[in-house]
């Protein structure tokens, strides 16, 4: 596998501790919520349960009958945020005739991160029962890494893994480790970098885009080209797309408008599953 790392000398904490590397993220964030609470009131989306839990909700924003379906998992080093700070999505996509699926999961500490990917995969499952096809997934940050990890699984037809983790192990010597509670084998173990490869060949297709941020750190610039790179070369259609000028924060930005290169690139793939 490409892209191999030394675990004892970079620097990790400033690598992967987005919130510090951007001193503006919360007027990002700011803005997050106000495109969910407008689009909200614009477009008041169906709650479904996946699970009994108070968090096992997913909201559908619904583009009619038989319309192909994306779902989005949310980002926050799977320890923050919800589904409604990101109901913004779903316009952009709406108007190219694609629903929107965001759910909820538990939070760390007080589930593990093997807990919150069950609940991933329940989601994906239930929209798999009510649409009879493979969806299209794609998330940010924690949620880039869920994404991959479906799609590894053969639950989703393609993934969009936007500023994703692909090998967790670096987290594990840095702070956000402190709800994480990880070990450098469970990290490994949770990683889809050292997951199975899906068959190229599955009917429906097996398609990761990974997405970045040019403003990230190396680290981030390295997990996304070391991914994409491991599954191209094992047959895989794989590819990496560095955005220029965002960060961490920003790289949703493109998400925001129905014109959008990414937007576009997310409701063919999941006009190619309906």
């Amino acid at each position: 596998m490409t892209g191999e790392i030394d675990l004892e000398s970079p620097d990790f904490e400033s690598q992967y501790n987005n919130r510090a590397r951007v001193p503006d993220h919360p007027a990002v964030m700011q803005r997050w919520r106000e495109t969910a609470q407008a689009a909200r009131a614009a477009h008041p989306p169906i709650q479904i349960a996946y699970g009994e839990g108070e968090r096992e909700e997913m909201d559908l924003f619904d583009a009619g009958p038989g319309a192909p379906v994306a779902i989005f998992l949310h980002g926050g080093y799977w320890q923050a945020l919800d589904k409604d700070w990101f109901s913004g999505l779903a316009p952009p996509l709406l108007a190219h005739g694609v629903s929107l699926i965001v759910p909820s999961y538990d939070l760390a500490p007080a589930v593990r991160l093997g807990h919150i990917l069950r609940q991933v995969r329940e989601t994906v499952e239930t929209v798999r029962a009510r649409t009879g096809v493979r969806p299209v997934v794609f998330g940010h940050s924690g949620g880039g890494h869920m994404a991959a990890c479906m799609l590894s699984e053969g639950r989703a037809s393609a993934a969009v893994a936007i500023s994703g983790i692909f090998d967790l192990r670096p987290l594990v010597q840095t702070s956000l480790n402190t709800a994480l509670d990880l070990d450098e084998g469970e990290a490994a173990a949770l990683s889809p970098v050292f997951w199975p490869i899906p068959n190229g060949s599955t009917p429906g297709g097996t398609i990761l885009d990974c997405v970045v941020g040019g403003e990230e750190s190396p680290e981030f610039l390295r997990q996304s080209r070391m991914m994409t790179d491991h599954w191209a070369a094992n047959g895989v259609e794989a590819r990496c797309e560095v955005l220029p000028g965002l960060n961490h924060f920003t790289v949703l930005d493109p998400l925001f408008a129905a014109d959008s290169r990414v937007v576009t690139r997310i409701a063919a793939l999941a006009r190619a599953t309906a």
